[in-house]
């Protein structure tokens, strides 16, 4: 059997429909006892050993923070209309329920310039928040 380039290699997969390149893939992994899923954890494991600080490196990097309504203060209804502006999809009776319930987060896991304009809107409303 010949011996194919890279390049005539890629130009015969670009003729494949999805499925067959999808069952190439499978009997390749099988025949060489490989895995094509990109190992995500083992590359991101080196980079946290490799700053030395440990928990202080992933506190310092962190890049999802959460939005905690503390109270609502003296405007609480000043206070429900930002909260429904800010948590998208929230009905009146919702944001009236998490306000009169806090302290309770009002958004998660979002990132750090979203947390704080969240955070501004809700104080000039008269909200105590915290930002984790």
């Amino acid at each position: 059997m010949a011996k194919l380039s890279t390049d005539e290699l890629l130009d015969a997969f670009k003729e494949l429909t999805l499925i067959e390149l999808s069952d190439f893939v499978k009997k390749f992994e099988e025949t060489f006892d490989v895995s094509a899923a990109a190992p995500v954890a083992a590359v991101a494991a080196p980079g946290a050993a490799a700053t030395g600080g440990g928990e202080e490196a992933a506190v310092e990097e962190q890049d999802e923070f959460d939005v905690i309504l503390e109270g609502a203060g003296d405007k609480k209804i000043q206070v429900i209309k930002v909260v429904r502006e800010v948590v998208s999809g929230l009905g009146l009776k919702e944001a009236k329920e998490l306000v009169e319930g806090a302290p309770k987060p009002i958004l998660e896991k979002v990132d750090k310039e979203a947390a704080d304009a969240a955070k501004e809107k809700l104080e000039a409303a008269g909200a105590q928040i915290t930002v984790k």
